[in-house]
């Protein structure tokens, strides 16, 4: 959507307003340290956590369907939907979007003729409109302030003064490119860093749309590995034999997060194992190892994902437990993964094979069953067996923010939590008011919530759900990866227990949870953070 008018816009605006009216919608620890992660039999000191006194407007919480009041609460909630949408109308906004997006197309074109090979056999399925996102244009853009060559704090200033980015090429174990970038903070000095892969959604989501969590571990102090899975955005459509990624082939979330893991993990010493295996396919410049491999601490690495990239954490976390498989990655004996974080949402073992992905998307019921037919789930999947600190976080109106027009089970998004529970190993999980599926991956003309408030001296600034996701990933992360002396280490559980501040973005219609131990041993088990202050 470049450059549109207000009155361009209206269209698109009055039939989500007129969807809106015409469908109906039933939605859908024991403690460890940041090296080992594995949840043990020993029992912290039971110490119940408290919470300071808040005042929290509960009267939506405990509003029924049908009422006058259920109505307003939940007219006022599916508004937010549409909050980034009006944003994007800000003249600044859509100015650097079409500046961006040119840029984007012309780094591609650019790309194709320095190597010929992206779009010669044996490339199959590559071209300047696929796969989807590779010219990074419309919704693809993602932040338009956030790239290189901007002027601003999330451009220019952070590229120059805050992070070394390096872009690499490596390949997958089915020979395709992926291209993706490394990144980590200027000034570390000679310390070892923990670090974070992120791993995208699926269909529409190139890594650029997940800069806003990789420059905020930046900032934190993470090492950050971003990139494009097979079958999306500038990495190859498909492998030279023709496997296909993406939503065609899901195992690329899970086998290519592996890939991920060891090219994290390459040396000079230990190369990255599918580049001598491959090398010569193209005549592609591929990287053998981290280029930022001096300073990786390979035992306090975590991932991050989005939708199918959500089930990718959610199975490969799962390697080596156990009631699940073994770890099949090259460069470490053992699965290395210490803590996830699983943006919409965090898997189930109980969730059926055929819907996995459907439910990961949206837990209203009658938004899964047109998608049904529409996702090829992978049925190879390690089933999931939590094994490490998970962070799980589910939109309320998936892709479609319509209204429910039911009573919702307060713990319906809890299934992937009460697993982590059950098996004392330290879980949270988070559903925010008034969010959508692609509140994780905010672009242009994408239903969500604000993500770009004001702009500020040439960035994006405040917010509704973004703040909140930036705010408890890296507090997640902090909490079981960060170790004494690192910035984030002192305070990370005081963050996750900060509900003074964010528990009134909370959802009202279904429960956010969690379950684990502060540094200190207080035991802390919340089933319904917000109506847990209900008596206080």
């Amino acid at each position: 959507m470049q450059g549109k008018t207000r009155k361009q816009l209206l269209p698109s605006l009055l039939l989500t307003s007129v969807l809106a009216g015409l469908l109906t919608l039933t939605a859908c620890s024991s403690d460890t340290s940041p090296v080992a992660t594995n949840a043990t039999n020993t029992t912290p000191q039971e110490v119940p956590f408290t919470g300071a006194p808040i005042m929290l407007d509960l009267s939506c919480d405990q509003a029924t369907y049908p009422s006058a009041k259920m109505l307003q609460c939940e007219l006022g909630n599916v508004a937010r939907t549409l909050e980034a949408n009006l944003e994007q109308l800000n003249p600044l906004f859509v100015a650097q979007q079409i500046q961006q997006t040119g840029a984007n197309i012309q780094f591609l074109l650019q790309r194709s003729l320095q190597d010929p090979s992206w779009n010669l056999p044996p490339a199959i399925g590559n071209s300047p409109v696929t796969p989807l996102c590779a010219a990074g244009a419309g919704p693809c853009v993602g932040d338009p302030f956030r790239y290189p060559g901007v002027n601003g704090p999330d451009g220019d200033v952070f590229y120059t003064q805050e992070a070394e980015v390096t872009p690499v090429v490596y390949y997958d174990q089915g020979c395709a490119r992926i291209s993706g970038q490394v990144w980590k903070p200027r000034t570390t000095g000679n310390s070892t860093l923990p670090a974070v892969i992120i791993k995208n959604g699926s269909v529409q989501a190139n890594e650029a749309l997940y800069w806003w969590a990789a420059q905020a571990l930046v900032r934190a102090g993470y090492m950050v590995l971003t990139n494009d899975p097979r079958g999306q955005g500038l990495s190859d459509f498909a492998t030279p034999t023709g496997e296909q990624g993406g939503n065609v082939n899901g195992k690329v979330f899970y086998e290519g997060l592996v890939n991920d893991i060891d090219f994290l993990m390459s040396t000079p010493g230990k190369p990255y194992p599918h580049e001598q295996r491959c090398t010569g396919t193209y005549p592609t410049a591929t990287q053998a190892f981290n280029p930022f491999h001096a300073q990786l601490d390979p035992n306090r690495i975590g991932a991050a994902g989005h939708s199918y990239g959500a089930g990718g954490v959610s199975w490969v976390q799962s390697y080596g437990a156990p009631d699940s498989r073994p770890w099949p990655g090259l460069l470490s004996p053992t699965n290395p993964l210490k803590a996830i974080v699983a943006w919409d949402a965090l898997g189930s073992r109980n969730t059926p094979a055929a819907a996995t992905l459907t439910s990961l998307i949206d837990s209203s019921t009658v938004n899964r069953l047109p998608l049904v037919g529409l996702l090829t789930m992978p049925q190879d999947a390690p089933p999931i067996s939590p094994r490490v600190p998970a962070l799980g976080f589910t939109s309320e109106y998936g892709f479609t923010p319509v209204p429910f027009v039911r009573n919702m089970p307060r713990d319906e998004h809890l299934a992937g939590f009460k697993e982590w529970s059950a098996a004392n190993v330290p879980a949270f999980n988070i559903t925010i008011a008034g969010s959508t599926h692609l509140d994780y991956s905010p672009g242009p003309a994408l239903p969500a919530s604000s993500w770009c408030k004001e702009i500020k001296n040439n960035a994006c600034v405040g917010g509704w759900a973004q703040p909140m996701i930036t705010h408890y990933t890296v507090a997640w992360f902090d909490r079981f990866l960060k170790v004494p002396g690192e910035k984030g280490f002192a305070d990370a559980d005081a963050r996750l227990l900060d509900d003074a501040t964010w528990a009134e973005r909370m959802s009202f219609h279904f429960a956010s949870a969690r379950k684990f131990s502060t540094r200190d041993g207080r035991r802390v088990a919340t089933e319904d953070i917000r109506l847990s202050y209900a008596e206080k």
